[in-house]
């Protein structure tokens, strides 16, 4: 498998934690020390890996509302052997999501580092 195929792999993975608010799937996308970020609430909204997790247990899924899926990887880029960064996009109820997602590979395994996002409502 490529290391682009290999990336992508990883982000459907965390595409799909999300839309069935399953933080197992998430868990497998994101390194155990990643750090989960956005400026578009006040304060500074950060959280850890654990943090993160029991949020999205608690959600109800967007699989579960039967809501349409708009998952979109809009670029990958590689910084060198170890170290990528993919811009990808999706919704979550009339939440829009642009994400930056950060990915390190150890031990020959791709996982998310970083998740740094924009939010956007969007009207329904």
């Amino acid at each position: 498998m490529s290391e682009f195929n290999a990336v992508a792999t990883v982000l459907g993975e965390y595409f799909d934690g999300l839309y069935h608010a399953d933080p197992k799937r998430l868990a497998s996308a994101f390194h155990p020390r990643a750090i989960y970020a956005t400026a578009d609430e006040i304060p500074l909204l950060y959280r850890t890996m654990d943090e993160y997790f029991a949020v999205v247990a608690k959600r109800e899924s967007p699989a579960s509302r039967n809501e349409s899926r708009r998952d979109v990887i809009d670029g990958i880029e590689f910084a060198g052997e170890n170290t990528a960064f993919a811009r990808v996009r999706c919704s979550i109820g009339t939440r829009d999501f642009i994400d930056f997602l950060t990915l390190i590979r150890t031990e020959g395994t791709w996982r998310i580092i970083a998740k740094v996002f924009q939010i956007t409502e969007r009207e329904i």
